[in-house]
């Protein structure tokens, strides 16, 4: 896994006074800052929100969260460098840039929106010439470790920055019956195989929407076959009133068969195990989070089998349990791996309630690996710290964007 380099980025004296005086007012307006920036930046690039950002968080508001959380981390970092090191935030944020082909010149876009917000939110008057400079710094800081980052990534991927998606073909389709569909695919050019990945990793998915709209989401990949295909897996998500959530997903599981063409990128993510390591593994999940977990399992399978492993779930119910079958067949390869899952609404073999970890027993040694919802996410992080579990030691996925002040 690439990581940003952990130097400290500098402010210049005068600069960091100014940006730790007025952090508070910026922290306080930032949510309303960057709704108004996201309007301000789709009024003057429509195309933005119509073909590369997902339509579906725009209209939740996770994406604007998202944004303002990044920068005030980075801000408060900034102005207090003995707090830790927000290289997971940037390498996160790097890794979904990258799988959606962002380039260095979309940051100067991004900047001149921003500060349009910053002014029309704050006003002229706050936002003198001194404080507009500091802020710009703070701005480039992040958008230059963020630049770097991802041209690491687009080396290491061995691609021209952005030129990550391939035209790939469908070549088998199966369906879970908790609504999870699997896509195997093949480059459709032979002269661009698809790579290998990293267990852990996702693609972006490309599709054209019935409304012309180019949209793109992420999926785990579940499998390489060995045979330059890959396989990712698909959680169908109901569309709720007023919000497109669900649109790409519900468009592959309703129009997506074998032989059909998708538009993929190479695989990027930074929840990755070490493939050399011998430490235990802690598998933690809910609902379709168990995805990348699958890829997990997969790997072990078929390259270390003998590593120690805890693969712990949380779902409703057997049959909302996605790639459950796959999952404890996986398990059935592996020489030392325990299996523990918590189902709320029916017990069926498994634990009746929520996921509670001190029903077993996590190693301290252990790598710790948690996808699932936000709530999910707050209570393993709490239940692990009450066990003594080092942060350090906890990887943490989620498929919304990630607000890094919860």
């Amino acid at each position: 896994m690439t990581a940003p380099t952990r130097s400290h980025p500098e402010l210049a004296p005068a600069q960091a006074e100014i940006v730790r005086a007025t952090l508070p007012a910026i922290a306080a307006a930032v949510d309303e800052i960057t709704t108004v920036f996201y309007r301000t930046l789709f009024g003057n690039h429509p195309e933005l929100l119509r073909d590369l950002f997902n339509r579906g968080n725009q209209a939740q508001g996770s994406q604007s969260r998202a944004l303002a959380a990044s920068i005030a981390t980075f801000a408060t970092y900034l102005v207090d460098p003995a707090l830790p090191h927000p290289s997971a935030m940037l390498a996160r944020i790097g890794h979904k840039h990258a799988s959606l082909g962002i380039t260095a010149d979309q940051y100067q876009v991004v900047h001149d929106n921003l500060f349009a917000a910053i002014v029309e939110v704050l006003g002229a008057d706050v936002v003198t010439a001194p404080v507009a400079d500091a802020w710009d710094r703070v701005y480039w800081l992040m958008a230059d470790a963020l630049i770097d980052l991802e041209k690491q990534l687009y080396i290491e991927a061995g691609v021209q920055p952005g030129q990550v998606f391939r035209a790939v073909t469908v070549t088998e389709r199966g369906d879970d019956p908790a609504g999870v569909a699997v896509f195997r695919v093949r480059a459709v050019d032979p002269a661009e195989e698809l790579p290998g990945f990293i267990a852990g990793q996702y693609i972006s998915v490309g599709v054209r929407l019935p409304d012309g709209a180019r949209q793109l989401r992420q999926y785990s990949l579940i499998e390489a076959g060995g045979d330059g295909t890959l396989a990712f897996a698909v959680k169908r998500v109901a569309a709720t009133p007023g919000c497109p959530a669900g649109e790409v997903s519900t468009w592959l599981h309703e129009r997506v068969e074998t032989g059909d063409t998708l538009e993929i990128s190479l695989p990027f993510g930074d929840l990755t195990i070490d493939p050399d390591a011998t430490t235990p593994l802690v598998l933690i999940s809910a609902g379709v989070g168990v995805t990348p977990m699958v890829g997990i399992l997969e790997h072990l399978a078929a390259r270390d089998p003998g590593r120690p492993v805890q693969v712990l779930h949380a779902d409703r119910r057997a049959d909302t349990h996605p790639l459950r079958t796959r999952l404890l067949a996986l398990v059935g390869r592996l020489d030392r791996a325990e299996v523990a899952f918590w189902y709320a609404e029916e017990a069926d073999g498994a634990h009746r309630g929520r996921l509670d970890l001190s029903a077993v027993a996590v190693p301290g040694d252990a790598e710790i690996y948690v996808c699932g919802g936000d709530g999910f996410l707050d209570t393993v992080r709490a239940q692990l710290a009450a066990a003594g579990i080092p942060a350090q030691r906890v990887h943490i996925e989620q498929f919304t964007p990630t607000d890094w002040r919860r």
